[in-house]
């Protein structure tokens, strides 16, 4: 009789550690998906707001110089396409620096108040970009290792939690060295 209540309390014993386990794995998996949307969510309304910046200051360059060819091609033709926040801030960063070249070409840009408020506000942007994305990577590998680790792959399986990429889209699980974009 008594090794029985042993055995019982032993499996008791057991199943509260396994079900502690299970809970506090949980919960640190939901702590990093949570940090992940969250600041995914930051770096979408910065993009936002750079892409707005950026298509505002078309119209202004305009109404100050004079300039035949096209400006902001890349921009204009982001309008009516879908592409993801990795190939946008590539393409909003290429029309910054062609911005910046624009105004180092045509100094009479730099007298435009309207500009200039533009240029601080995408440099403030792109410092809070910076920001998050070292935060949302430094997440992401973070839950990429608790998703590989064992025993807390196991609770990865259970939950159907998969491996998430950088922010640059980077699969460092896979062979392919190809994938990695300057």
């Amino acid at each position: 009789m008594d090794i029985l209540i042993i055995v019982i309390l032993v499996i008791v014993i057991l199943v509260c550690l396994g079900s502690l386990f299970y809970f506090l794995t949980y919960n640190k998996y939901q702590d990093y998906i949570i940090r992940i949307n969250e600041v995914e969510s930051i770096i979408d309304n910065n993009l936002r707001n750079k892409y707005d910046l950026i298509n505002r200051s078309i119209s202004l360059i305009k109404a100050n110089v004079e300039i035949e060819e096209d400006i902001f091609e890349e921009i204009i033709k982001l309008r009516s396409r879908k592409i993801g926040n990795f190939e946008l801030d590539r393409k909003l960063n290429e029309a910054y620096n062609e911005f910046i070249g624009l105004k180092e070409k045509h100094k009479k840009l730099n007298d435009s108040e309207e500009l200039n408020k533009i240029d601080t506000q995408i440099k403030e942007i792109n410092e809070t970009l910076t920001t998050s994305i070292n935060y949302y990577n430094k997440n992401i590998s973070s839950y990429n290792k608790l998703l590989k680790s064992f025993p807390s792959n196991i609770i990865a399986l259970l939950c159907k939690y998969k491996e998430k990429l950088f922010f640059d889209r980077k699969d460092m699980s896979d062979e392919d060295y190809e994938d990695f974009k300057l």
